[in-house]
């Protein structure tokens, strides 16, 4: 079957198979388990003619893979790669692996896009992969390091490369974190969004842009792989 999946049931039922090539935002505020939610979406939508790219600002590639490892992922067997732009920004001289691939912090746009091309050659050229995810995670902590028309140019390329691999682009973003025409200027570069906002003490998602009206809003609690929703 064309097309991807987020690996929700209720918002794949919604929006059916999300076309190829398709670049979606995911935005919302600080401590909304953004990370997790991201982490849960790829895992649960990896089959075998999957590939994976996950840029990472946050946490060290060993730390990112050893989630997916611990809900049970068979690591050596997944296509998945991780672009670590952590480690040695702690002064860690950690050698690049076969899943790992170090650049030298989140400032460093032309190392950052280095490594995604190597991981994009490896895995459509290379390995004859079908499907290919970029997520990166996030363009939050990137901005901070460098201006927005520098991150703009940055993202047109690879949002392009998605395009272009018929492949699907996940990136998170904190919402207020920036003005308002930062964020303007970044979704012109996505085909929709996934919008997160608090509400209480719970947090709930829509979907937008996807379908020719926004998804219905649903709490959602995460608990490992599974995301759970419920309507409001």
């Amino acid at each position: 079957m064309s097309g991807y999946s987020l690996g929700i049931k209720e918002l794949d039922e919604l929006l059916g198979n999300i076309r190829e090539g398709t670049n979606l935002m995911m935005i919302g505020p600080p401590m909304s388990r953004k990370d997790e939610l991201l982490d849960a979406i790829v895992f649960n939508s990896q089959k075998s003619e999957d590939s994976t790219i996950i840029v990472s600002t946050r946490e060290p590639g060993e730390r990112v893979l050893g989630w997916f490892e611990d809900n049970g992922m068979d690591i050596q067997n997944a296509d998945i790669g991780i672009v670590d732009c952590v480690t040695r920004t702690l002064g860690l001289g950690a050698a690049d692996t076969d899943k790992i691939k170090r650049a030298s912090s989140p400032v460093d746009l032309t190392g950052i896009g280095v490594k995604i091309s190597q991981f994009f050659e490896e895995m459509l050229v290379k390995k004859q992969k079908k499907k290919i995810h970029l997520c990166i995670n996030s363009l939050s902590t990137i901005l901070m390091y460098s201006n927005i028309q520098t991150v703009f140019r940055f993202l047109h390329v690879f949002t392009g490369r998605v395009k272009a691999a018929n492949g699907f682009g996940l990136y998170v973003v904190e919402d207020e974190m920036h003005d308002a025409q930062t964020i303007a200027t970044l979704k012109q570069l996505f085909d929709g969004m996934i919008e997160i906002k608090a509400v209480g003490d719970a947090y709930t998602m829509r979907v937008v842009g996807m379908t020719s009206k926004p998804t219905p809003w649903f709490e959602y609690s995460i608990e490992g792989t599974k995301v759970s929703l419920k309507r409001t």
